[in-house]
């Protein structure tokens, strides 16, 4: 995985403690190329499965991979709608699996993305893997949880801190491919993000054992990969029930390099002299039909 200067990157995902199989899968992409880096940025994803072993593995992988390449692909220059056409083409690829494949009826997962494009933040949600901003020393759940004890939150029946310990908080009330109909959640306009701001997405594997506080707390005295590893053990100690994914981006303190090749910096320097490409906004290509991700 490249990346490249200006930010801090850690991708870790860990079976659990009573799993046989992990079902949750993790990607990151940023684009070589820096005219194509500068539409589209850095983008991160995570996704949680279900549906037993192989059809959770199945769903979690083709939501990852088929996002990625979607919005790799998408030729208009607006990430939030590249965003928004990925996840659509990445729940009815997975729809068209499970049809071809009747044992794996049900199959489904949650799936969340962001984007990092010029300083400002784009994501996708459906489900209830969690998308955070770390900031000033404290922390935001950008996401909401798409599951049955959300609703109950959302309609003042009980406290987000009673929700955290409910005993039907995994009974997902959206995903991808479980029914014709997509739920997603986006942002109305991108969020500005500032130099050190941390993005953490996370499982329900992790944040069904370590607290908001904790989270916080192993962001901000570890590097990006010693807080993942830390926060995956602190939900191995608590009995790791379930599959344990988290995706960490740290902005540097300046702010992030957005390109490499000094014809690039011109552009930057003196964004008044830069006139895109006019591009014809991308249809949502069929299902299958898009090059394969590398």
């Amino acid at each position: 995985m490249k990346v490249r200067t200006g930010i801090e990157v850690s991708s870790q995902s860990d079976i659990g403690c009573l799993r046989q199989n992990n079902e949750d899968s993790v990607g990151y992409w940023e684009s070589d190329d820096d005219d194509l880096f500068l539409r589209k940025g850095r983008l991160a994803v995570v996704a949680d499965g279900m549906g037993g072993y192989e059809g959770g593995q199945e769903a979690s992988r083709l939501a990852v991979e088929t996002l990625m390449a979607v919005y790799r692909d998408f030729a208009g220059d607006d990430p939030q709608a590249a965003l928004n056409v990925a996840l659509q083409t990445a729940h009815e690829e997975i729809r068209q699996y499970s049809f071809a494949h009747p044992e794996l009826r049900g199959m489904g997962t949650t799936c969340t993305a962001a984007a990092i494009v010029q300083q400002a933040l784009y994501y996708v949600h459906v489900g209830d893997t969690r998308l955070y901003r770390i900031r000033d020393g404290q922390i935001t759940k950008v996401t909401r949880d798409h599951s049955y004890v959300g609703r109950l939150v959302e309609a003042g029946m009980i406290s987000a801190q009673e929700a955290e310990h409910h005993p039907q908080r995994n009974i997902l009330t959206a995903a991808l491919g479980t029914n014709p109909e997509l739920v997603m959640d986006s942002p109305g306009h991108p969020e500005p993000l500032r130099p050190q701001d941390v993005l953490l997405i996370c499982t329900d594997g992790l944040w069904g054992q370590v607290s908001d506080a904790e989270l916080l707390d192993a962001v901000e005295d570890h590097s990006a990969e010693q807080a993942g590893r830390q926060l995956i053990e602190l939900a191995r100690e608590r009995g790791g029930p379930d599959n344990i994914t988290v995706e960490i981006l740290r902005l540097s303190r300046t702010g992030y390099t957005f390109t490499r090749s000094a014809r690039s910096l011109f552009l930057i320097l003196l964004p008044a002299c830069y006139v895109p490409v006019t591009e014809s906004t991308q249809s949502r290509p069929e299902p299958g039909r898009f090059p394969p991700f590398e």
